[in-house]
């Protein structure tokens, strides 16, 4: 059972999503805009937060950069209308570990909620160090000279990059391993979070790259 907070404004959808989680057997707090969304976040923890990307008052990025600007790490999948690649990555930008454009299946948001809250359970079992760089599990940052915060999926990528030094991953294992059970993700995916890890290496000084090599991806020292 998950602690699940999800925020949409549309009442129907809201009530229909909310008696399945339950059913499922998730204690669920629903709310209909971003203030309420924001409040609860304030007042309660949860093991995984469901945000729609429109929604009165605040909208769902504003309550995700909120949230993270507060140190909450809590995992969490944007919902929306929009499918355009800039959408998917403000929200990624913003701090979303995952994202499911509308209309969605039930089973899928299920799927999503069970691989958000099972790794959200496998983080604090130690730091990770690379070269000159340590992924800290707790807080999901990459330090460096300074640090950033990740999302789930890129610490996912990274620490699997990380644990392999020297061996070229490929799109295939990167999938089995970050985004397993995931019906949508495909290699523009790990491309998309590759690109946006090579951003933040770059972002806190660090000497490491990505190098692809031989179809697949592998954590390189700068010469």
């Amino acid at each position: 059972m998950s602690r699940i907070l999800f925020a949409e404004d549309t009442e129907d959808l809201n009530r229909a999503v909310t008696a399945v989680l339950t059913h499922e057997g998730h204690d669920v707090t629903s709310v209909l805009d971003g203030n309420a969304a924001s409040d609860a976040l304030l007042s309660s923890s949860f093991d995984v937060v469901i945000l729609d990307v429109m929604m009165p008052g605040k909208d769902g990025l504003e309550v995700l950069r909120d949230m993270r600007a507060q140190g909450n790490v809590t995992p969490v999948i944007m919902l929306t209308a929009k499918v355009e690649v800039d959408d998917r990555v403000a929200g990624l930008e913003a701090g979303a570990d995952d994202y499911l454009p509308k209309p969605f299946a039930m089973k899928e948001l299920l799927a999503r909620i069970r691989s958000l809250a099972r790794r959200n359970t496998d983080y604090g079992v130690g730091n990770v160090t690379f070269s000159d760089f340590t992924l800290v599990a707790e807080s999901l940052e990459l330090a460096c000279s300074n640090s950033v915060r990740l999302s789930r999926a890129e610490y996912d990528l990274l620490k699997t990059l990380a644990l392999n030094p020297g061996r070229a991953m490929d799109a295939d294992v990167l999938l089995s391993r970050v985004w397993e059970g995931e019906e949508d993700a495909d290699k523009s995916t790990v491309e998309l979070y590759i690109r946006y890890l090579r951003g933040k290496l770059d972002a806190v000084s660090s000497n490491v790259t990505i190098a692809e090599v031989d179809g697949g991806w592998v954590l390189q020292e700068a010469r």
